[in-house]
């Protein structure tokens, strides 16, 4: 680390300015907030670049004018080299980074409940949130992934540090939960280490329940969903698709996903954990909403011994299919009218509905009948649904037991073992892939050098062309002589180019190709003048700059 870092931090302590550390990974820099803990995975890389100069930024209501003011004499002096850092590190931010992608977010690991459900959007908002997160400054492309164990936002972001912070105040606004608060809980990963997740999200390796299939099928919607979705960019779509290429590749080659249960079936395990011994179950269950969750709540009972369960559902038309697909248990459906009536009846209550608001309050609960005695005598709630469905002081009613997603990691700790040896033989199949997905993204690095370059030669071509068609004749040349003229100067050109294009196009399959190729786009940078990643980047935030400011 450079010796002008202690400098630097004096600096920005005497100024009264608030300093966020940083911490180097196997991707580049990435934030450490003091004190407050934005945190990030188990998974960090040792320090590895020794020659990685330091890096860190204060508070942006402090400039480094105004933090040279209010230095004193022997300390103004003392800090001009940090100072000077500070202002070299700005200008070179984007020659040394090149856009990252990024995930920040929190999961059934980080963070409760209570504030997954704040932070949670519904899928029919995601291209709006896509909209939204891509209006800002520094961000590029963006992508939600929000289930009831995550709320996940991807980005590519042209300045990595600016882009975070826009990003995390934007999900504060969105939650109404304090930055200070958020970042308690956030996880914040980049580059590599974000592919990585991703792909393990996706492989259920991150999933509460090992191996559960549910995940893969939410990271598919994700592109989905953010197919025409302007924002939903090249990067972005091309993580997720190699995602799910993962998470199939996963389930395929290992056992990962023998045995393995998802959110639902757990949901059923610790009702029957909950509940006194019985074989068949004798409890009288009700299932409140018939999409997947709750289609495959009533499949795990049926395969655990229940022969009927009660299903409300706005609609029969679902209840209907689900009925043709489970021939082994009676399904009765009744509508949500009648949702209250049922629960009266009920034992154990599994909810699994999108509503944003909750279904059973304390003084509906406490209205019910008692439960028999023969089945516990405490009518037991299972709320799968995130936001939740039955509400948080229901739990204060002396008959009633309330149990959402957190409290699934109950069921999930019988098998800890099995899910590390599981983990490991995915591990493989994932860093490998990975390797994959960043070298391709490396081979797109060349792309601007290519549109660059071809414009550098077209410009050159067609000044030589108008002079030479002055000389020829002007005006008066023939439209055949000018054509004929024209598509020499184009033939050439285009031979001229073909090699060093050759030389620029990569598939990212090959790394000593990759390598060669990279240095290829470097040397014609170098040779033509053509725009830097500097250049282009700075184009792109001024673009976005302006267009907010309009």
């Amino acid at each position: 680390m450079a010796s002008g870092a202690g400098g630097f931090a004096a600096a920005a302590s005497l100024a009264g300015a608030k300093v966020e550390s940083f911490f180097l990974k196997g991707s580049g820099w990435a934030p450490s907030f003091v004190g407050q803990g934005l945190i990030a995975r188990n998974r960090r890389r040792s320090f590895e670049r020794g020659s990685a100069s330091f890096r860190c930024e204060i508070g942006s209501d402090l400039s480094v004018e105004s933090a040279t003011a209010e230095l004193g004499g022997g300390s103004r002096a003392s800090s001009l080299s940090a100072l000077e850092m500070l202002k070299s590190s700005a200008a070179d931010r984007y020659t040394k980074e090149r856009s990252s992608i990024a995930v920040v977010g929190l999961s059934v690991h980080t963070a409760p409940v209570e504030m997954r459900e704040k932070l949670a959007i519904p899928e029919a908002e995601w291209p709006r949130a896509i909209g939204e997160l891509c209006g800002l400054n520094h961000i590029e492309e963006a992508a939600v992934l929000s289930t009831c164990n995550r709320m996940e936002i991807y980005v590519v972001a042209l300045s990595w540090h600016r882009g975070i912070r826009e990003v995390t105040e934007w999900m504060s606004k969105k939650s109404g939960i304090p930055v200070s608060e958020l970042r308690e809980h956030l996880f914040l990963l980049r580059d590599k280490d974000a592919t990585q997740h991703v792909f393990e999200v996706s492989a259920g390796l991150d999933s509460l329940v090992l191996g559960e299939g549910q995940i893969l099928a939410q990271v598919k919607q994700v592109v989905k969903v953010g197919e025409g979705v302007v924002g939903f960019g090249r990067n972005i779509s091309g993580l997720f698709k190699h995602a799910i290429t993962v998470g199939k590749r996963v389930r395929s080659e290992t056992n990962i996903a023998s045995g393995a249960v998802s959110v639902s079936s757990a949901a059923v395990e610790l009702a029957l954990m909950k509940l006194p011994k019985m074989d068949p179950p004798l409890a009288r269950m009700l299932v409140i909403g018939a999409g997947k969750m709750g289609k495959l709540v009533i499949k795990h009972l049926a395969s655990k011994g229940c022969t009927s369960v009660v299903v409300v559902n706005r609609s029969e038309s679902r209840v209907d299919a689900i009925r043709e697909e489970l021939k082994d248990i009676e399904i009765i459906y009744k509508p949500f009218t009648e949702m209250l009536a049922c629960a009266a009846e009920a034992d154990v209550v599994f909810t699994s509905t999108a509503s944003e608001t909750p279904l059973f309050l304390k003084e509906h609960v406490e209205v019910l009948p008692c439960v028999r005695q023969e089945v516990g005598g405490l009518r037991l709630f299972v709320d799968i649904s995130v936001p939740r469905n039955v509400e948080s002081c229901v739990s204060e009613v002396e008959s009633a037991r309330v149990y959402n997603v957190d409290n699934l990691k109950e069921v999930v700790e019988a098998n800890k073992e099995d899910r590390i040896r599981k983990a490991m033989e995915a591990q493989s199949i994932i860093m490998e892939e990975s390797r994959e997905f960043e070298a391709w993204r490396d081979s797109l690095e060349t792309v601007p050098t290519i549109k660059n370059l071809r414009a550098f030669a077209e410009r050159i071509r067609l000044s030589e062309l108008e002079k030479c068609c002055q000389k020829i004749g002007g005006e008066e040349m023939p439209k055949k002589t000018r054509k004929a003229v024209d598509d020499l100067s184009r033939g050439i050109v285009n031979k001229l180019l073909h090699g060093p294009m050759q030389h620029l196009r990569c598939d990212g399959s090959d790394g000593r190709t990759l390598d060669e190729t990279l240095e290829n786009m470097h040397a014609l940078n170098r040779m033509f003048s053509l725009e830097t990643d500097k250049s282009i980047l700075e184009k792109k935030v001024k673009a976005k700059v302006d267009k907010t400011q309009k």
